[in-house]
């Protein structure tokens, strides 16, 4: 089954004809990926990379039956394109843009609260590397070759630390049912603990692997939720360990601010939680082997 994507999942770009869009949509079209057409504005009735152009999502949604999008629009006006996406129906987006305002994401989320669960449209990122479901479909910028299809769900805040589990995996024969980059900005569309839930569900994952960060307190939220609700091991790298309090690491929301949310602090309480903690980003891939081999 997968989560979030699958060979049936109609995809549109948001900044489709674009120099990112374009090389990243054929990518996506080369993966296999259901990519019916796109969305710049002002280029609606055009054809690119042979698939139509339209002006709205709206648009797209009524003559191509779009119900996933992936958006490179500019920062200052990406908030706009994915509210625009939920106003017109579409069931997941995953937001690539890097560097939309923290401000604007907390407009994005407001808006996404008016909207009843069932007709919420869940968004993941922005700042992530997207999301796929190997041997289906790609919605993102991953190299798709190094995902095998398999039975272990990944979670990641980072996109890079991401491609490295799954190599490593591939490399011992173990295969992923779907990847989820969910972003490392201080306001996401979905936490780790979101993404659980649907694994949890998921009758093909078997295992789910948690790459988090210093910052934030959702790693730990994330192991309330699998000691309370799951029954599905859960294995978890924390990235961060010699990362100084105070200081940004690299993704926006990847900063010590307040007790509990440095990397040292996190793998403890994750333990204590019944999570099995990987010590190294190399040992990802045994770490997996090892849990899988004790099933």
């Amino acid at each position: 089954m997968a989560i979030l994507i699958d060979e049936n999942t109609r995809i549109i770009i948001q900044g489709f004809t674009g120099k990112t869009g374009t090389f990243h949509a054929q990518d996506m079209i080369n993966y296999g990926s259901n990519v019916v057409g796109g969305v710049t504005p002002g280029k609606g009735g055009q054809q690119h990379l042979g698939l139509p152009v339209f002006n709205t999502v709206k648009e797209a949604v009524e003559q191509v039956d779009a119900d996933a999008t992936i958006v490179f629009v500019p920062p200052a006006f990406a908030a706009d394109s994915i509210m625009e996406a939920a106003e017109a129906g579409i069931r997941y987006c995953a937001a690539i843009t890097d560097g939309i305002p923290t401000q604007d994401m907390m407009t994005v989320k407001n808006f996404l609260r008016r909207f009843s669960i069932e007709d919420r449209m869940v968004l993941t990122g922005p700042n992530c590397a997207g999301t796929i479901s190997p041997g289906r479909s790609m919605l993102g910028i991953m190299p798709g070759h190094i995902y095998k299809k398999g039975k272990v769900g990944v979670i990641g805040r980072s996109g890079t630390l991401g491609y490295e589990a799954a190599d490593q995996m591939r490399i011992l024969g173990i295969g992923i049912s779907t990847s989820v980059g969910i972003g490392g900005d201080p306001i996401i569309g979905s936490s780790h603990r979101d993404i659980l839930e649907k694994f949890e569900e998921d009758p093909e994952t078997e295992v789910v692997v948690m790459i988090g960060e210093i910052g934030g307190p959702q790693e730990v939220q994330a192991g309330i939720f699998a000691r309370d609700h799951m029954s599905k091991p859960v294995i978890a790298y924390i990235a961060g360990l010699t990362a100084p309090e105070g200081r940004r690491m690299g993704h926006a929301g990847a900063i010590i601010s307040s007790p509990g949310e440095s990397a040292a602090e996190k793998v403890a309480m994750l333990r204590d939680l019944g999570v099995t903690i990987c010590p190294t980003p190399s040992a990802i891939g045994e770490t997996v082997a090892a849990v899988l081999s004790r099933m």
